[in-house]
């Protein structure tokens, strides 16, 4: 269905690969390996993606590779459509009851390793009377086989300060490729209308 959708199975096949890779780069000949197509149809395709703007390219050493563009305006759609796979992250998209149980939480982001881009933080949990315990183990939990997560925990009180004076590290979160899992107070609704100047 997909495929007919978006007119082409090589296309298709492309833009799964590279929304499921969100942070690797590729050859051409690397690319028609992984996806079983041939050589002729993937350049035409990714041709077409690169003048959309969903893939970019890059030379390097007189070699074109091509990766997801994380900044296109519709990446987080087209992600949630191409993605064949969960991850074990996403895990706790359903089932917010362990995080709740470790304290008053107010929000919760995900984002770096978690997103797929370069922010330094993965997890920034916002709330009171935090169990730091029962945190580490949650996110220990979350981790299984995989690289270690970097998380962050503050008081509302510090986060929506920080959020008023636009502190840097709060802002190089919020201006990350991020999902929210809980936001209680519809604080970062509030800042998207600010910023929009509605």
């Amino acid at each position: 269905m997909i495929d007919s959708l978006f007119g082409s199975k090589t296309r298709v096949k492309l833009l799964r690969l590279f929304m499921n890779n969100p942070t690797e780069a590729y050859y051409v000949r690397e690319i028609t390996r992984r996806i079983d197509e041939q050589i002729n149809s993937v350049r035409r395709e990714l041709k077409n993606l690169g003048l959309v703007g969903i893939i970019q390219s890059k030379a390097v050493k007189n070699q074109l590779y091509y990766s997801a563009n994380r900044s296109y305006r519709f990446y987080k759609e087209f992600k949630n459509i191409f993605s064949n796979r969960k991850s074990e992250y996403e895990s706790i998209d359903e089932d917010l009851s362990d995080f709740m149980a470790i304290g008053d939480v107010k929000l919760i982001l995900q984002t770096g390793k978690l997103t797929g881009n370069d922010c330094e933080v993965d997890l920034l949990v916002v709330g009171e009377s935090l169990n730091k315990t029962r945190l580490k183990l949650l996110v220990k939990s979350m981790e299984k086989d995989s690289a270690a997560l970097n998380y962050v925990t503050m008081p509302f009180s510090d986060f929506y300060y920080r959020m008023s004076i636009r502190d840097r590290f709060i802002y190089d979160i919020i201006d990350s490729d991020y999902n929210v899992l809980l936001d209680v107070n519809g604080i970062l609704n509030k800042e998207t209308e600010e910023t929009n100047g509605n």
